[in-house]
Parts: C-alpha cells; sequence; structure tokens
C-alpha cells in the first residue's frame, strides 16, 4: 500500500451562512510530522475552515482528505450541508484531535476522567491501560498532581494544557488547534506554547489556527495567511514573516513587527 505524503488535504471548501460566503474555493495541504499554521484577521474564516476538516462545520462544498480517506458533504432539501457518510466521519474524527479556545473540558469529571473518557468509550481500551497512558501524559504536560482535580479548580492554563492531553489520550494522527491561548490571561499563554512546542519537536502532525505571530513563525514549517474567506498568500513561515508579498499581509503584520 501506498504511503499517504499528507495528514489533511482540503480541496475547493466552499462554506456561506446565509448570504455570508465566509470561505471562497479553500485548497491546501498539511504534510504528515509537520505543523501547518493559519493566520488572518477575525472574520477571515480560519476558524472555520479548521472546523471543515473534522466536519464540525460541513462544507457546502469541496472534499477533505485525512489520509487515504475521503470525507464528502451534500446538500439536504432545505439546502443545508450534510456529510454524506457518519460512520465514516465518525471513524475519522477518532483520529482527529481537537482543541479548542475555550477548553471544552467536562466540568463534573475530574482531570484523570476528562482524560479517559474517550479512550474507554469510543475506543473501548482496558481502563489500566487507558490510565497509565492518561497518567504519562499529564505528566508531559506538567499536571501529574492535578489528576484529581476538577475543572473549575484550575487555572486557564492548566484547563488548557489537560485539554491538549485529552486530545493525545485518543492517539489522533492530527491535532487541530483552534486559536489555544486566545481566551487566556498573558502570563498563562507561554505554557500552552511551550507544550505545543514540545509536540511540534516530537514530530507530531498539527495544524495550527494563532494570532500568536512570533510563536506560529517559530513552530511552523508551512503557514497560510487567509483574508475574505480566501488564501491570499502561503509559503514557509520566515517568507511570509520576514518578505510579505501582498500589501495585506503586510498590513495585518505590522503590528507584531
Amino acid at each position: 500500500m501506498t504511503a499517504i505524503p499528507y495528514a489533511v488535504r482540503a480541496e475547493n471548501i466552499y462554506k456561506s451562512f446565509g448570504t455570508n460566503k465566509v470561505l471562497r474555493g479553500i485548497s491546501f495541504t498539511a504534510e504528515q510530522g509537520k505543523v501547518l499554521s493559519i493566520i488572518g484577521a477575525s472574520g477571515s474564516g480560519k476558524s472555520t475552515l479548521l472546523r471543515c476538516i473534522n466536519h464540525l462545520v460541513v462544507p457546502d462544498e469541496g472534499l477533505i482528505h485525512i489520509g487515504a480517506e475521503t470525507l464528502r458533504s451534500h446538500k439536504r432539501r432545505d439546502g443545508t450541508a450534510a456529510s454524506t457518510d457518519i460512520r465514516q466521519l465518525e471513524r475519522v474524527r477518532a483520529r482527529l484531535g481537537m482543541v479548542f479556545q475555550n477548553f471544552n473540558l467536562w466540568s463534573h469529571r475530574n482531570v484523570l476522567q476528562n482524560l479517559l473518557e474517550g479512550p474507554l468509550h469510543v475506543q473501548h481500551r482496558p481502563k489500566a491501560q487507558a490510565t497509565e497512558h492518561a497518567m504519562q501524559l499529564l505528566t508531559k504536560v506538567g499536571l501529574a498532581d492535578k489528576k484529581d482535580a476538577y475543572p473549575s479548580e484550575l487555572s486557564g492554563g492548566q484547563q488548557q494544557r489537560v485539554a491538549i492531553a485529552r486530545a493525545l489520550a485518543m492517539n489522533p494522527d492530527v491535532l487541530l488547534f483552534d486559536e489555544p491561548t486566545s481566551a487566556l490571561d498573558p502570563e498563562m499563554v507561554g505554557e500552552v506554547l511551550r507544550v505545543i512546542r514540545q509536540l511540534a519537536e516530537e514530530g507530531r502532525s498539527m495544524i495550527l489556527v494563532t494570532h500568536e505571530m512570533k510563536f506560529a513563525q517559530d513552530v511552523s514549517d508551512h503557514t497560510l495567511f487567509m483574508h475574505n474567506g480566501q488564501i491570499e498568500e502561503e509559503g514557509p513561515p520566515d517568507q511570509l514573516f520576514r518578505q510579505p508579498g501582498t500589501e495585506r499581509l503586510r498590513q495585518f503584520l505590522q503590528p507584531a513587527y
């Protein structure tokens, strides 16, 4: 079987909400073992594009390829988009780890229980094995001593690190980050970025929507700049950040450099 050279490939993705055309024919490739960052102003379509990858937002048109699988959508009679193959979608989603802006931890479960939910009830792994792996991940993110704590007892930075560990607990092929530091106080941003940097150094496939420009330049292998629902410019981060090719990107980067 031929190895798939990419982790995720988007092909001609369109998405509208009513009359608002949010994505206008987006195509990109995220390589295996690499970090793809997506930058752009608020409202440019970054988070919508990320959510189209796992069909949390179902594209109106276009294909999402996750390894050898292709996610397709169709229009219902009422004109809304729906995933074509729900069983396939569930299978593919189990291979995608998603980290949201606002943590999305289960408030009624402690830290360890948050990590065990997916491996036990979705992947049906033995509890002892899943627990051992979960504790290894909590150690990785520096929170093994918080395993019995509840989300309300943690800082925002700690909650986000738990959310990252929870995504990793499913052994995903690709990690998707939707502005993981945007809900954090400035002093907590660094602890989360350190964890993401470590994952990048381990060679994990990641797609990162972020407003942390210097971090994106440092950690990414490839960067997309979105504007008005399209990819305005893309390339190696040093090229985009040091020598932007469009006036719009120059204006966007000016406050950060």
